[in-house]
């Protein structure tokens, strides 16, 4: 059974205005702070709301607002002061079955003059699912989103309903990249270049290819492939000071794996590995070979990362450069000290929240912001204690 962190209280809030000329918000909570110990010092958690149904990303709006996604199908607005909106409407049917479900969202570069968001979600097809990505105009004085487009849908054998991937981060030049799940069933697909499962994807905002991705022109090759080789990417995060693109993956029993992606390169999957199959059974031929990615780590035993954060505010400043990814069978938030492409040091935080992390974001006020993964999901801040 799930225990319960001692002192962390909710209050019911009531109904009130967004703001003005918007709609209704319905539910929001607050809770008490909790206090853990780091290597910064006293922590403290917060539960800034709750009431949610497995969240899976969040998105910060440039007004302190947030999106928040639940992987049933639903986007939310959550207020400054932690209350919800209803669901947005305009919202695509999402083949919430498995794994899948509604997933990543992030905001254009530029939303402050175009609205835009771009969001990853499970899309029924023939014989199961697939991940798809869509771009919208956010509403929020109708409650609604506005001129949607999916713009991107996977191509290749279907899932019935596991690893879908579905990280999404946006280059400085506005291009997008997209992390692709293999769908389990299929991990030897992952190495075929003729199609998206276990790839990492970069599209233009159109959904376009952009005409200097690695395998544009190749006969065979997908021409949205930016690198191959993955198993189920659930983190992806842009190093602040090199502008590299770093990713995080989920490996069967053992060798989850933290990456550092470059252009059109090979990270192995199935192929070298540092896990085994769940019924014990060997997968891998080795553990190295020519012409495919190392990881920068790996775990054994599996944490089941999800979510990457680069830290760079004024709140930590011993974390700053830290790589913080959450834990969802390790039910922790995870710290990662990098050194050039090099995995230095790890630190376990919250272990004794006993929650399952799947997103972790930093905000605008410097805080670590948090979500956890269940059916009355929350979302948490995080701060020195107080802050």
């Amino acid at each position: 059974m799930m225990k319960t962190p001692v002192g962390l209280v909710t209050i019911a809030l009531s109904a009130a205005t967004l703001l003005a000329g918007s709609f209704l918000l319905v539910t929001g909570t607050r809770g008490q702070n909790t206090s853990f110990g780091s290597s910064a010092g006293q922590l403290e958690v917060q539960t800034f709301a709750s009431g949610l149904v497995y969240p899976w990303a969040l998105a910060f709006l440039p007004d302190g607002r947030m999106l928040v996604t639940e992987r049933p199908g639903r986007i939310r607005i959550v207020s400054a002061e932690g209350q919800l909106s209803p669901p947005l409407k305009n919202v695509p049917e999402v083949w919430a079955t498995g794994q899948g479900g509604l997933l990543d969202i992030i905001i254009d570069k530029t939303f402050a003059q175009n609205r835009t968001i771009f969001f990853c979600y499970s899309e029924r097809t023939s014989g199961g699912g697939r991940t798809a990505v869509a771009r919208a105009k956010l509403n929020d004085g109708t409650g609604k989103l506005d001129e949607l487009k999916v713009i991107f849908r996977q191509e290749g054998p279907p899932t019935a309903g596991n690893h879908h991937g579905c990280r999404i981060v946006q280059g400085s030049d506005g291009n997008l990249f997209v992390t692709l799940g293999e769908h389990f069933t299929y991990r030897d697909e992952a190495q075929n270049l003729g199609n998206h499962l276990g790839k990492l994807i970069r599209i233009t905002p159109d959904g376009a290819a952009p005409p200097d991705n690695p395998f544009v022109g190749r006969d065979g090759a997908k021409p949205e492939i930016w690198s191959y080789g993955h198993r189920n990417e659930q983190g992806l995060a842009i190093h602040p000071v090199t502008g590299e693109l770093w990713e995080i993956e989920h490996g069967p029993r053992g060798g989850d794996e933290v990456n550092v992606i470059a252009k059109g390169k090979n990270y192995g999957w199935p192929v070298i590995g540092f896990g085994i199959d769940y019924s014990g059974a060997k997968i891998h031929e080795a553990t190295a070979k020519d012409g495919m990615e190392q990881p920068a780590k790996y775990w054994v035993p599996s944490i089941a990362p999800s979510g990457a954060a680069f830290y760079t505010g004024k709140l930590f400043p011993k974390w700053n450069g830290s790589l913080f990814t959450g834990a969802l069978v390790g039910k922790m938030l995870v710290r990662l000290t990098i050194n050039g492409h090099a995995v230095t040091g790890e630190e376990r935080l919250l272990p004794n929240l006993y929650e399952r992390i799947r997103d972790v974001r930093q905000g605008p006020d410097g805080a670590l912001w948090l979500l956890t993964d269940n059916s009355a999901g929350r979302i948490l801040r995080v701060t020195p204690a107080g802050k």
